[in-house]
Parts: structure tokens; C-alpha cells; sequence
């Protein structure tokens, strides 16, 4: 939903070279507004990514996790703080201009003439969706690292002493690297309901490139599924589904649904609980169109992280896997995820 990526819930496009990168924290010195759900607190974005994905995975207040949720340290790296990305940030620190990392560009009207055929518009959906799953699996993957062959806690990989950084393929201790690889599928997921017309309601009057068709259907959606590395199929796709088309080229989008016709990247989210309020763009004040999208994107980041727990558990089988979501949602996982007697 939100990418900070120029104008991401909301693309806060980093360019990297006006970046600081402050061991081991990535911290930003200068932004050019993108679209996306925001990434940052500044040009209109209020870490919209950030918020999303805390009202979705964090602990209550002073509850130790049972597994399902993350502490607060660690989730800091799943979601960012201030001066930093997190993981589900990290797309609009490096793929910025990659729209399969944000579900961009699969762009269709069923009007006659659209300039995007629904074959060419699926495929670049089925880009997207498939960008994710790698994305997932590679959490999956490097999450094996956080235990020793005996099944300990590796102190090394587990040590959230300093921050960790997800951005410019720098590698990092196995936790750092699961929880990179599902930051990053949450970002394009959540993204997918900032961009596309999936929960949304058109406004009143006709529909055409300005004011897309709304699906008006609920979360989580089916064509997000990121487990197992199974293709989505064309014919899951509903007809009228699009995203919008995005360009820093003026008219680079020419007569297609763009970004700024369809997005709800940008307004006011509770961090605790998702509540919605003061939407800033047009498709998002349409019809509480901002409200479900947040909710979708909240929704679906919870639907993500079970299915990362079953994946950890359908590899590494039930006692291993459910010790490795311990260390990864645990801000003490020596201590609170030892192997019991």
C-alpha cells in the first residue's frame, strides 16, 4: 500500500545517493515525494507503511509474545521507527523503479480502446505477485540460520544489538534476512491496496481512466497468495481489476490509469489499532475508499505472517519451525526461546 517510492502509500522515492548510511541504520537526508503508502514522515506521508503493519503484528502493550506477534525491538525491524525504513520500507530504498515491488503498471479498462490489453495487464500483475513470493521465500530461507544444527538459539544471528540494515543487498544476520525478505513481500502486498481497485468504491457519474471502476471486494485477497511458488492464474484475475500506471515521465503514462487516478497512499493511520482519518488523495476521500484500503492492507499483513509461520513449520517441521518464529518475534530469543528439558 504503501510505498514510499516518488509518490508509494506514498513511493517516498529515496535517492539513494542524497542517503546516509549510518552503521548498521539506514537514515535519510533528503527525499523527492513518491507514490506509494508512505514510507516517511514528511512530503505528505505519515509512514503509512509503518503504521499499517504495526496495528497488524504488533504485541499488546507489556505482553510477552506467544509467537504470532513481535516485541517491540523486533518490531522495529519489521516495520521502521523513526529514521529508519524497516523492512517494509526497504522497496523504496532500492526498488524504487521496479513496479513489480509495489503491484504498478497492471493498468486495464474493459472500455473499448484502452491502450493496455487485460492479457497484458494480468501478466504484470502476475509479475508482481511472483516478485513476492520470492521475496517470501527467501524469508523463509534465511530464517533456517537462527538456530543451530542442535536446535539452540544461534546468539549471533538472533542479536538485535543494533539495528538491522535491509537495503542495497547489504547481508546481515539470519534474522535481519528472514525478516527482510517477508518485510519486503508485506510492502508489495500492502501496496496492492493502496494501488489497485480492489477494495474501492468509484465516485458517482460514469467510470473512464479518471475515476475507475471499484471492486468493492474484501481482504485478503486470494490472488495474494505467496506460499508454495504456485503461478496466479489469468483466470483468477477479476476483468476490471487494474492498478495504476507509474512514470516520472511526464505523460509517460499517456491515456492510462495512472498512480494519481487510483491511489490511497497517503492520510492518517492509528498505529494500534488501524483507524483511519483525513485521507489526502482523491480516490482515497472517495467513498471510504482510504479506510479500506488501510483495513485491507492490515488484514492481509496478518494473513502473510501466519502463512509465514505454517511455511517455517511445513520446512523445518512443527517443534524447529515454531522455535523459529519464537526467535524471530522475540527480543530476548536466547532467554525465551531455548530448547525446554
Amino acid at each position: 500500500m504503501w510505498h514510499k517510492r516518488p509518490t508509494s502509500f506514498r513511493r517516498g522515492v529515496l535517492f539513494l545517493a542524497a542517503a546516509t548510511l549510518v552503521t548498521p541504520v539506514l537514515t535519510f537526508t533528503q527525499t523527492t515525494p513518491a507514490q506509494a503508502f508512505g514510507t516517511i514522515g514528511k512530503f505528505g506521508q505519515q509512514t503509512e507503511h509503518e503504521r499499517i503493519t504495526r496495528a497488524a503484528l504488533a504485541c499488546r502493550p507489556n505482553t510477552p509474545s506467544d509467537g504470532t506477534c513481535f516485541e517491540p525491538r523486533s518490531l522495529d525491524q519489521v516495520a521502521g521507527r523513526s529514521g529508519t525504513f524497516g523492512a517494509v520500507g526497504a522497496p523504496d530504498t532500492d526498488e524504487v523503479f521496479t513496479p513489480a515491488a509495489h503491484c504498478d503498471d497492471a493498468d486495464h479498462l474493459t472500455s473499448p480502446g484502452y491502450p493496455r490489453s487485460r492479457a497484458e495487464a494480468t501478466r504484470a500483475l502476475q509479475s508482481c505477485v511472483g516478485q513476492l513470493q520470492n521475496r517470501f521465500a527467501q524469508g523463509v530461507t534465511a530464517a533456517a540460520g537462527v538456530l543451530a544444527a542442535d536446535g539452540a538459539v544461534a546468539p549471533g544471528e538472533s542479536d538485535l544489538g543494533k539495528d538491522c540494515t535491509f537495503s542495497l543487498g547489504v547481508p546481515g544476520r539470519d534474522k535481519c534476512e528472514a525478516i527482510e525478505g517477508l518485510g519486503r513481500a508485506l510492502h508489495g502486498v500492502q501496496d496492492f491496496y493502496s494501488h489497485s481497485n480492489w477494495t474501492d468504491r468509484a465516485a458517482p457519474g460514469p467510470v473512464g481512466k479518471a475515476n475507475p471502476p471499484g471492486l468493492d471486494l474484501p481482504a485478503p485477497s486470494p490472488l495474494l497468495s505467496l506460499t508454495g511458488g504456485r503461478p496466479l492464474l489469468a483466470s483468477a484475475v477479476p476483468a476490471e481489476l487494474t492498478t495504476g500506471c507509474f512514470s516520472l515521465v511526464p505523460l509517460g503514462c499517456g491515456k492510462r490509469v495512472q498512480h494519481g487516478d487510483l491511489n490511497k497512499d497517503t492520510g492518517t493511520i492509528d498505529p494500534a489499532t488501524g483507524a483511519t482519518s483525513g485521507p489526502t488523495t482523491p480516490r482515497g476521500r472517495t467513498g471510504g475508499n482510504f479506510d479500506r484500503a488501510v483495513h485491507g492492507a492490515v488484514t492481509d499483513t496478518r494473513r502473510q505472517w501466519a502463512d509465514f509461520r505454517a511455511a517455517l513449520t511445513e520446512r523445518y517441521g512443527e517443534e524447529r519451525g515454531a522455535r523459529i518464529a519464537c526467535v524471530l518475534t522475540h527480543d530476548a530469543p536466547v532467554r525465551d526461546c531455548a530448547p525446554r528439558s
